[in-house]
């Protein structure tokens, strides 16, 4: 018998051991495969494969940079590999390579959804290893995606933060402050004025690619059906798009979410999210919306980002959504989530500086321009008081400017309370921004305290607008009855606009089997939570109208 050793390893949760009984239930869902010592079982960027459990021999986990690589871990018998990719079949961000010959099981993608779905435990200890290793990726730059560009960029900007909300993991060079900046330009056969860049692979070259195409470029999206008639189609995917996606697929719908920028929504850009049921620690709002895109993935569901919404179709069912690049796709039956943009100040000059000293977002991208520096957050909402006490961590001081008299009518008290106890942020009521002054970037602010008359300019070179927010009902080119706001009126609110005999469903919009949820809809709460539980009733009601 083998001893006991005194002082065991404790298990490793990103590279768990499967014992004979684990082996023996994924048996079902696997085939064998061998593999001779030195051979590739997959390549960086491949997308047409399993998980493979390693039965017998050694695998090597390999980073890739360039002609560069790098062993990232050695796989032993009762092991296996993958990551969230797996679950949406998108390309690899490792190598893989045999190290001495192997017996393997694959588990391919169809089989390993229908795994997490049919035994907890084992379901469990996937996801789990997945979301860590993950996190490992990101944290250690680890994957196939080099950003070239400048913190004076908007564009470097925007692409950064399209990377770090998708979870993509990538290696940012600025060249205003990294030593070999100019190795990596010659490399490619770059100039500084061809900023930002996005390398691919390291072979594709994408001068200022749109969102659109470094999702292409990196593979973030399986592909989207034309020929298909999906049962649901959900357009977006904050918090209310991915309830509806997780609860639509898990009770067996082909359900479709298209995304313009990243899941999450706004929530998604929220440092912190405590007023939310069940995260008593509180929650980021990418956590939040990294784990329900992994769920719905887990379920079967199809997530389509940078992808937009551009018109809807208003014949009866199948329905048909226009979106950007040309394409189309029909649906039985939609959920409108598309959420709500924050309004813009109207400034002459305010363009000229938006992702240059402006931002709609408070990320840790965004944090990382104003460390050490002052900063001014607008807005009276929850989600600009989170804003102000994230900042408040990485700026020098935080001015948050509101139009009212007080915090307590727009924003939650335990926020009240923290900023008010809070010494690095100066609240400062009945106050507007009246003036933006800068050249390539943002400069100085100037405010008016609208009580006194008095007006202040300041240097400040950061400025988070997070004011009241308009509905992204534009593409729906009048397909359905909005309120004067312009926000979609659903249930009970359709008064003359409903044409059947059956009374609408409590989310059903003026267009039978169209339901709008979220921030998006009239008389909605704009909270997390609400957000969530109209996306998970609209599917019920999604079943009632398929059923009828």
């Amino acid at each position: 018998m083998m001893a006991t050793p005194q002082n065991p390893e404790p298990p490793d949760p990103m590279f768990p051991h499967l014992d004979d009984s684990h082996i023996e239930r994924l048996q079902p869902f696997a085939g064998s495969r061998h593999f001779a010592a030195g051979e590739t079982i997959f390549e960086q960027g491949d997308a047409n494969h399993g998980v493979f459990v390693v039965l017998e021999g050694t695998l090597e986990i390999i980073g890739v940079s360039g002609s560069e690589e790098t062993v990232l871990r050695v796989l032993n018998p009762g092991t296996f590999t993958g990551e969230v990719n797996q679950l949406s079949g998108r390309r690899s961000l490792v190598k893989c390579r045999a190290s001495q010959d192997s017996s393997l099981l694959e588990i391919e993608r169809p089989n390993l959804q229908r795994m997490l779905q049919t035994d907890t435990e084992l379901g469990e200890l996937f996801l789990r290893a997945f979301l860590l290793r993950r996190v490992y990726l990101i944290s250690h730059s680890v994957g196939d995606a080099l950003l070239v560009g400048s913190s004076h960029s908007p564009d470097t900007l925007r692409l950064r933060a399209f990377l770090a909300r998708n979870g993509h993991p990538h290696t940012y060079v600025d060249v205003e402050r990294d030593a070999d900046v100019q190795t990596i330009l010659d490399q490619f056969a770059l100039k500084v004025s061809d900023i930002p860049v996005l390398i691919c692979r390291g072979e594709l070259v994408l001068r200022n690619p749109t969102n659109a195409e470094a999702a292409e470029c990196f593979g973030l999206n399986a592909g989207i059906d034309e020929n298909s008639v999906y049962d649901l189609l959900v357009v977006g995917a904050g918090p209310s798009g991915l309830a509806a996606a997780v609860y639509g697929a898990s009770e067996g719908l082909n359900v479709l979410v298209v995304e313009t920028t990243a899941p999450g929504g706004q929530a998604g850009s929220s440092s912190k999210i405590e007023n939310y049921l069940g995260f008593p620690m509180g929650i980021s709002g990418q956590d939040l919306a990294g784990r329900a895109f992994i769920q719905a993935e887990k379920f079967g569901a199809h997530i389509a980002v940078a992808r937009s919404a551009r018109g809807l179709q208003c014949g009866r069912s199948p329905y048909t959504v226009a979106l950007d690049g040309g394409e189309s796709v029909q649906a039985r039956s939609v959920i409108v989530a598309a959420g709500a943009q924050y309004r813009k100040l109207q400034l002459p000059n305010l363009a000229q500086f938006e992702g240059t000293g402006i931002y709609y977002g408070a990320t840790p991208v965004e944090a990382q321009l104003c460390a050490d520096q002052e900063a001014v957050v607008v807005g009276g909402g929850n989600s600009a008081g989170q804003a102000a006490m994230f900042l408040s961590t990485q700026a020098k001081h935080v001015h948050l400017i509101v139009r009212g008299p007080a915090l307590a009518d727009t924003m939650s008290r335990y926020l009240v309370s923290r900023i008010e106890a809070c010494s690095d942020i100066s609240l400062r009521t009945q106050t507007e921004i009246v003036a933006l002054q800068g050249n390539d970037r943002l400069e100085q602010i100037e405010w008016r305290n609208n009580a006194t008359g008095e007006t202040e300019t300041h240097p400040i070179q950061h400025l988070f607008l997070m004011t009241g927010a308009d509905p992204n009902t534009a593409w729906l080119n009048g397909c359905m009855a909005l309120d004067n706001k312009q926000f979609i009126k659903t249930g009970t609110d359709l008064t003359g606009e409903w044409r059947l005999d059956r009374p609408p469903f409590l989310l059903e919009t003026s267009l039978p089997g169209v339901f709008a949820v979220g921030d998006v809809r009239s008389g909605s709460v704009k909270r997390v939570a609400s957000a969530v539980g109209e996306g998970s009733m609209a599917v019920q009601f999604v079943h009632k109208f398929l059923a009828g």
